[in-house]
């Protein structure tokens, strides 16, 4: 997917960016082939790729499908500490810097736990703020808040979410080619890899805006 070149600078200066360093060649093949049962414990913690992750509510017809900027249950204190922000910042247009912090936590934690998932690194992350090879760079807004745009957030959103969905398809069918080549070769596909990051990134931006974490609109494009 390319992008416009307004579309690159934008992406370039946006506030929202994930630093992943390289994997070195020789890539673990043994957890590798177990990615998806190791990384369990995380993705309940905090849900699996794409920033519009699925939930699921059992009803009286059944069980729904649904669609929320936060998922695993970390991921649902971050969307429950979102929606209280929604209100102190539209009556004071000020984020409390506890409800910011925790969505952020629940971010970073996002970031490092699906670089793992998507086989960007191998090393197990840690269940905390820790350090990892795969980090957010997220700085606080200052100053008074944009309270039009966080009164329509979801709605604003919306674009990105659903081209996300698709990219989402697309990025599973890549990272099952990766899972492959890297049992048989020990290397992760360059183009490919940079594909995977490239959507990470773009779900990054689009969660912490949903989460209102930062207000500028997030750029269409790959370019992490």
């Amino acid at each position: 997917m390319e992008a416009r070149v307004g579309d690159l600078d934008h992406a370039e200066t946006y506030p929202v960016a994930i630093v992943v360093r390289p994997a070195v060649e020789g890539r673990n093949r043994l957890t590798t082939f177990f990615r998806f049962f190791l990384a369990i414990p995380h993705l309940i913690l905090v849900g699996g790729p794409v920033a519009v992750g699925s939930w699921m509510m059992s009803g009286d017809h059944g069980v729904d499908l649904g669609w929320g900027p936060g998922t695993g249950l970390i991921g649902v204190v971050a969307a429950f500490a979102a929606a209280f922000a929604w209100v102190m910042i539209l009556f004071t247009g000020r984020h409390p810097g506890m409800l910011w912090r925790v969505a952020a936590f629940y971010v970073r934690w996002r970031v490092r736990a699906i670089s793992y998932l998507m086989l960007l690194r191998d090393e197990y992350p840690p269940f905390g703020d820790y350090d990892y090879p795969a980090e957010l760079v997220l700085p606080k807004p200052e100053g008074t808040r944009d309270r039009l745009t966080v009164a329509f957030r979801f709605f604003l959103a919306l674009p990105h979410l659903i081209v996300l969905c698709l990219l989402s398809l697309v990025w599973a069918l890549t990272t099952a080619i990766a899972w492959v080549m890297i049992l048989f070769t020990g290397r992760y596909p360059d183009t490919l890899y940079g594909f995977a990051l490239g959507v990470l990134a773009w779900d990054v931006r689009v969660q912490a805006y949903l989460l209102l974490l930062r207000d500028e609109y997030p750029p269409f494009t790959l370019r992490t």
